[in-house]
């Protein structure tokens, strides 16, 4: 499957997790767009939005990290802009809950918007990537006429 892998990619932590998950993902056969092996640090801000919408429109489905205290407004947006025309799996490793068990600990309308929500505190990296596995296995089929949500 085409997976466009979204998340906040702004300190070496981020993108070293970003770059072993997208390489755990392609080890089980999937196709990758993370944007920070695209987004070049010398390309101008409309550059690099482009090239993000471009992996958006290309995947089969939005992955997306929903770590952090508030999630990366980047990464809400691509969400945004995907939920319409293919599905959205979020996912959690960060161990911060939320004021509703079981209904995610950010932002409604990323909850409500996504086809699969992932919790995993705590979790490896590892144990993420399989979870995300099953989860696309999950997605319901979409009809080839019809928009997703």
């Amino acid at each position: 499957m085409k997976i466009y892998l979204a998340g906040p990619l702004f300190t070496t932590a981020e993108r070293e997790f970003n770059t072993k998950l997208a390489g755990l993902l392609r080890d089980r056969g999937h196709e990758i767009w993370l944007p920070q092996e695209l987004e070049q640090r010398d390309k101008t801000a409309d550059q690099v939005f482009r090239k993000d919408i471009e992996g958006i429109d290309w995947a089969d489905v939005v992955v997306a990290n929903m770590d952090g205290a508030d999630p990366d407004s980047g990464t809400c947006w691509e969400c945004g802009y995907a939920f319409k025309q293919k599905p959205v799996i979020v996912f959690r490793s960060d161990f911060r809950r939320g004021e509703e068990p079981g209904k995610g600990s950010y932002n409604l309308m990323l909850t409500q918007s996504s086809t699969i929500q992932i919790e995993l505190p705590y979790a490896s990296t590892e144990a993420i990537a399989a979870r995300i596995t099953d989860g696309l296995r999950e997605l319901p089929v979409r009809q080839p006429d019809k928009a997703f949500a």
